[in-house]
């Protein structure tokens, strides 16, 4: 993947020395750092992230900031590959494509990559506990991972499941029981669980039937005896404790915690998949979420912004049980503990 932008980047800078035309080379290199400046519009910040990739002098970044020194191709595939910055950003060009990645993780047995990688998450969820303008929103036809991870028998399930229909090349069949979760993923479960309602505002959209979604897989797990009566009951303890913590986040509009808003939303249309944004002043970042634990998505600014407008707009379809009548909440809430009770 590297080669290959190094390669097309090469013949971009090539096609340009040979029109020997400095005014398309400089609408290239301000195209350029016009994207660095989206992805990181405070200065000092953009400045600091360039030294510590690139592993140079403030100086020096200071002095290809200001054209001074233009990047070398090398430092260009690096910030794009780190940064996820799409070819056609870098050059300016406009093809109507929208890039969007995806990193596969194996959240049964992680590699040491892959637990670096999901504390860094973490980390950086840390950093944005003082930013007053950082927003989450998720729309969900399944549960999404803020509250999967602190409910262990819970979040099991849910990996039991993706390994039953992903994550085990179809070899043999693994049941609940034989479904082992390191510490090391628990203590990581844990900290995301912490450190998630230190956001400054969090909204999410469900499906009005999620929790009978969620109530299907687990009653046909246990009738083809991958789940047992025990380990059943284990789940639906879990989902009766979740439950309760969502309707004290509903009544109070915040994780009680930390005081932190929270918007809860019942859709009243189907929706066919997961989604969801961050919007921080440092990073702004859209994902559709695949095959039940994947994750899709991209930095690309247009379509962040086109995203947030479309996923706001579910919400005409929805009501909201947060901060709102208490009617409201006990109808949902009530109709849940009936669905959750007659798995």
């Amino acid at each position: 993947m590297i080669r290959k932008k190094v390669l097309l980047l090469r013949k971009f800078c090539l096609s340009y020395t040979k029109k020997t035309d400095h005014n398309m080379i400089k609408k290239w290199n301000d195209s350029f750092i016009k994207t660095l400046q989206e992805r990181y519009p405070q200065k000092s910040q953009l400045i600091q992230e360039l030294m510590d990739l690139l592993h140079i002098e403030r100086g020096a970044v200071c002095r290809r900031l200001r054209q001074d020194v233009t990047f070398s191709i090398q430092e260009i595939v690096k910030i794009s590959s780190t940064w996820n910055i799409s070819l056609d950003r870098i050059t300016g060009t406009l093809s109507g494509e929208i890039l969007f990645y995806m990193r596969q993780m194996n959240y049964l047995k992680p590699s040491e990559q892959e637990i670096f990688f999901l504390q860094n998450i973490i980390q950086s969820i840390n950093l944005l506990k003082d930013e007053p303008d950082t927003e989450f929103m998720d729309i969900c036809n399944q549960l999404p991972r803020q509250f999967l991870a602190g409910f262990a028998n819970l979040n099991k399930f849910f990996l039991f499941r993706w390994v039953y229909k992903y994550g085990n090349g179809g070899k043999y069949i693994v049941p609940f029981s034989q479904i082992l979760v390191s510490e090391e993923k628990n203590q990581l479960d844990a900290d995301y669980f912490s450190v998630i309602k230190t956001v400054a505002k969090s909204n999410f959209l469900f499906d009005e039937n999620l929790f009978k979604y969620l109530s299907n897989d687990i009653q046909y797990f246990h009738s083809i005896k991958l789940i047992t009566c025990e380990e059943k009951e284990l789940i639906k303890t879990d989902l009766f404790a979740m439950l309760n913590y969502l309707k004290e986040v509903a009544r109070h509009g915040c994780y009680p915690e930390t005081d932190k808003k929270v918007n809860l939303y019942i859709s009243r249309l189907i929706i066919d998949a997961n989604y969801s944004y961050v919007f921080t002043k440092q990073a702004k970042i859209c994902f559709v979420h695949a095959f039940d634990k994947f994750e899709i998505y991209t930095y690309d600014p247009d379509m962040v912004a086109n995203f947030i407008i479309w996923m706001q707009l579910k919400q005409r379809s929805s009501i909201q049980i947060s901060g709102v009548d208490e009617k409201s909440q006990i109808d949902y809430f009530e109709k849940q503990y009936r669905i959750v009770d007659a798995i």
